[in-house]
């Protein structure tokens, strides 16, 4: 997804006078793999805006929650916090495959020289309109959408030992990513629930945000 599916809880959090920023990772899917050194260099460079003794707290959604590891790892920023909103989550040691062996079953015959189609456009109609509240919100998330290459999700993440050195926490928004908060509590994790679909946050970014800085606030 885009950057714009954060844009309503940062605006909430910067009137809250919190700095925030929204690394846009539209671009990772563009050139040969490995892709995962993209992202970490997305959010690396975005936080140079940020002073560098500045501590940061990071959030993940979703799939992006795989490369949280590598992120933190390559930071120069003290990271105290990292919350992962309804997201995939990295192995405890080795290698993270991005997709298992049924997903990429699920995305193999939908790519066409080898790219697949916008995420939105996997599903049906009856599954990606709960996600969204507004038209005009959804008319803005589904065009923002990159198209990624098949090798994208068979690619598989380092997992750096040592970057859960600081609190983990995990929001849960709903099905199918119970059991990932269930991991997430076995860990030691705190773990809290705001009941919605996938794309929550921008359907409720206040309550979001709410959630985000109880558990940032914690740690």
């Amino acid at each position: 997804m885009g950057p714009s599916t954060w844009h309503p809880v940062a605006e909430r959090l910067r009137a809250e006078g919190y700095q925030v920023r929204v690394p846009s990772l539209l671009h990772i899917g563009a050139g040969a793999p490995p892709f995962w050194p993209r992202i970490a260099d997305a959010v690396r460079d975005d936080l140079r805006q940020v002073p560098a003794d500045s501590p940061v707290t990071l959030v993940v959604h979703s799939n992006a929650g795989l490369f949280l590891p590598t992120i933190r790892c390559g930071l120069d920023h003290p990271v105290t916090a990292s919350v992962f909103v309804d997201a995939a989550l990295p192995a405890r040691t080795g290698a993270t495959p991005v997709a298992s062996p049924e997903m990429l079953d699920f995305l193999r015959p939908m790519a066409v020289n080898g790219r697949l189609p916008r995420w939105t456009d996997w599903w049906d109609e009856a599954d990606v309109a709960p996600m969204f509240s507004d038209p005009t919100v959804r008319r803005t998330v589904v065009e923002e959408q990159p198209t990624l290459p098949l090798s994208y999700y068979e690619q598989r993440v380092p997992v750096p030992d040592g970057w859960d050195d600081h609190p983990c926490s995990y929001v849960l928004f709903g099905p199918p990513y119970d059991d990932l908060a269930a991991e997430a509590g076995a860990r030691g994790w705190r773990v809290a629930h705001l009941p919605g679909a996938h794309l929550h946050q921008v359907v409720d970014p206040a309550g979001t945000t709410r959630c985000l800085l109880e558990l940032a606030g914690t740690a």
